[in-house]
Parts: C-alpha cells; structure tokens; sequence
C-alpha cells in the first residue's frame, strides 16, 4: 500500500499487506467481540460514539492536515470533513435507540411485535476520495445497531486508515469492534465468501460493485452499493442566477471536483443558456490553483497520476467529438497531479463529458429547449446518484419527482447528511446509508409473533 503525497508526486510511506495469519487474526477478534458488544444497550455504545466525537473535533487539523498529505483535499474542506465526522458519530450516539425501537403491529396474536438485531462483522470497502467521512458515515450507524466492522480502505490512503483504527481503540471501543485490513482486490473477494462476514458495504467504482454484488449474492449475504454517479444539474431560467453560479461552482470543484454526488452536467434552458455560460466562465477562472495546504486555494491535486490520465482522455475525446473548452482542458506542469480547472460547452449524449463519469475539475455544459428537455436529458444516464433543480421552489418541488435519482436538492447543491438517507438507482448503486433506512441496512429485521 504505497501512499503518494499528490501535491508533490513524492512517496510518503509503505504499508505492507496483511498476510492470512493477520487477516484471519482480525476476523476472530471481530467474532470474540461481537456477542458483548451487541449485548450492550445503545447508551454503552453512544457513550463511545461521543468519545469519538470529541477526539476528532479536538484533534480536526490534524487529521485534517492528514488527508490533505495524502490525497490532496483542499484543507478548509478538509477540516469540515473531520467535523462532519464528529456530527455523524454524535448523531447516531442520539438516535439510534429510536430508529431501532421495537414496534408492536396489530394482528390476531397475542402479540406480534418487530425487533431489529445485529447481523455481526460487516466488511467495509471504502474509497480515498473522503477518506475519514466515507468510514464513519458507514461505521456511526453499523455499529450502533451492535454490528462489528472491518475496514478494507483504499491502497492509496492507508496513513488515514491506520489512524481511524487508532481513533477507535482511543475512544474506548472493544478491542476487535472495528479494525482495519490492508488486503488487495483478490483477498477482498475471498473475505467477502467467508461465513464470519455477514454483510458488505462498498462505494467505488461500477465495476467494483459489480463484483462485490456478485460475490455476496453468491454468498447470500446483504450489500449496500454507493457507486458513483454523473449528477445533473438543471438550471431554469426563473433560478436565482446569482446563488446558481455561486453554489454550481462549489459544486462542480469541491474535493477537487472529485465527489460522487459532484454536479457534472450542467443542463441550462435555452433562454438562460448564453448568460448562464458568461458567468459560469467568469467564476471558473476566478479560482485558485495551487498548494491545498494553503486555506486561499480552491482547488488542489487530483490524487492519483492515473486518474488525470484518465480525466485528461475524457476530456480530449469531448472536444474532438465537438464540445467546445471555454476554460483549461490541461493538465498542470510541474510537481504533483494538477489539473486545469475546465469549462466545456456544447456538449450533448455520446460524448465522454456526457456519458461518463468526471472525476475532477471539468464542468460540462448542455443547452436544453426548454424543461421538459432539460429533465429528459437529466435521466440520460445510466447513473442515478443525485441531482439538483435550480429554479422557482414550489416549482422544483413539483419537478423532483420527474428526476431518476436517489435524491433531487431544490436550489442547493446535492450532499449527505446524517438525517437522509443517502443512496442511488440504476448504476449508481442498491440501498441506503444514513438515517433510519440506513441504520437498518446491516440488521435482522425480526418478527415475533405469540398466540
């Protein structure tokens, strides 16, 4: 596991992986700690969850400055993931015993009520691109319902895994609740198949998914599938243009423009389309390039060599199909993996810009006739993470339910949150994570019936 500071192109560390001897090591502590840590009530395991919280909130800039070293987030973003982390654990600590309550339902039995139980270890696959939100955001929840966990990170951040475990062990949590695994894709696959493991929760790739479906489906065994996404972004002529422009560039180049739920087609209405380009321009070249340690800079590295290879390639094969770069379409000389943040227009279906998805600082613009051409060319993918309507509320709250989506934002950018449910459709993955649908996921919901 090699990790690469991405600001400079230089080695930080190795990781060895883990040999079987500390694999299956890990899955028998994950199995010893499991009965005394499902036995224990929900205020045992929130005192945990609040111990947690406190050491990431009072220990923010250095996780935060940790993250930024190994993959390159811009440091104020990074400092508002580790409090975001802090506001999961704290929220799940207060409200997992509600969304868990044994309920009673009507029938002609003496009684028959609905319990929900723990499953056991989960396996958790999780990417770089937020490498502490995507791990607490599965564990608040998980473990709460009395599960245990093991954390499979990506190759690419081990640094951060280690220290999520060490957070952990700190916070007084048993020892083999939640541990991590430094394995590879071929060892994963086998993890997945074993009786211990009894359940699996991934976001990455479509192709990742695929084969974690396929393995736990193989297994009989429940899957959580957060797989990215090409989210439109749909702006109508009676928006408010000034909060449009502001919060669609956020949107677009937050995390570097690397985001699942990152706004990547813009979809502008005919009337609005010139105007809404100008300014879309105008905001774009206003943004700071350069070292993400520095809190002046908007945009920072993207991560890996291989992934501004691969933006760069979406991005040439748009132009060359005929979409027209208004903005960068470059990467950076110099140290490290910097790319141009770009504006394309012109864009339309076949495209690489339309049809894939960007990971990076590339915004792609599409001219639609009118709304009901807009909507149609939002649902043109074979993604169905989030979208955003930018326009009248009352209007867009009606138009949300046209969007193939897991979840539509009227006049506000597209981001979970501890009280939704956060999931997608179509490609985009299966189930939900956070929330009350989330904390169910990784349970048995169980029904007790007494005559």
């Amino acid at each position: 596991m090699r990790s690469i500071n991405p600001t400079t192109g230089e080695l930080i560390s190795e990781t060895p992986q883990h040999d079987q001897a500390a694999i299956d090591a890990r899955i028998n502590a994950a199995l010893t700690a499991f009965p005394d840590w499902r036995d224990r009530s929900f205020v045992e395991r929130g005192q945990c969850f609040e111990t947690l919280a406190g050491l990431l909130n009072e220990r923010r800039d250095d996780y935060a400055a940790l993250m930024t070293e190994e993959m390159g987030k811009p440091i104020v973003q990074a400092r508002s993931e580790v409090e975001k982390c802090a506001w999961v654990c704290e929220y799940f600590a207060a409200h997992a015993a509600v969304f868990l309550e044994p309920h009673s339902i009507d029938t002609d039995a003496t009684s028959s009520r609905v319990v929900y139980e723990p499953l056991g270890p989960i396996l958790a696959i999780m990417p770089w691109n937020f490498p502490f939100w995507q791990v607490f955001r599965f564990a608040a929840p998980t473990l709460m319902a009395g599960n245990v966990a093991l954390l499979k990170h990506a190759p690419n951040v081990p640094k951060c895994s280690a220290a999520i475990t060490a957070l952990f062990d700190e916070a007084g949590f048993p020892v083999g609740v939640f541990n991590d695994l430094f394995i590879d894709v071929e060892a994963t696959g086998e993890l997945i198949g074993r009786d211990a493991i009894r359940g699996v929760s991934l976001t990455g790739s479509v192709k990742a998914g695929r084969a974690v479906a396929a393995a736990a489906g193989e297994a009989i065994k429940p899957c959580v599938l957060e797989l990215g996404g090409s989210d439109p972004f749909v702006v109508l002529r009676d928006c408010d243009l000034d909060w449009t422009i502001q919060r669609g560039t956020y949107a677009r180049m937050m995390n570097n423009g690397q985001s699942c739920i990152a706004a990547k087609r813009f979809i502008v209405e005919d009337e609005l389309y010139e105007e809404f380009l100008d300014r879309f321009t105008a905001s774009i070249e206003a943004l700071t390039v350069g070292d993400p340690d520095d809190d002046d800079t908007d945009i920072g590295p993207l991560a890996r060599a291989d992934l501004r290879d691969n933006l760069h390639r979406q991005v040439t094969e748009s132009i060359d199909a005929g979409a027209t770069c208004l903005v960068g379409g470059s990467p950076v000389e110099g140290d490290g993996f910097f790319y141009e943040p770009t504006l394309l227009s012109d864009v339309t279906p076949g495209m690489a810009a339309f049809d894939e998805e960007t990971f990076g600082p590339v915004a792609a613009v599409i001219r639609a006739d009118d709304v009901d051409h807009a909507i149609e060319m939002a649902n043109r993918t074979r993604f169905g993470l989030g979208a955003s309507i930018w326009t009248d509320a009352e209007r867009g709250k009606e138009l949300a339910r046209r969007f193939k989506a897991g979840s539509v934002f009227v006049n506000e950018l597209v981001k979970s949150d501890p009280r939704l449910p956060f999931g997608g459709i179509k490609d985009s993955g299966l189930g939900r994570e956070l929330s009350a649908d989330g904390i169910r996921e990784f349970v048995n919901v169980k029904t007790v019936y007494v005559r």
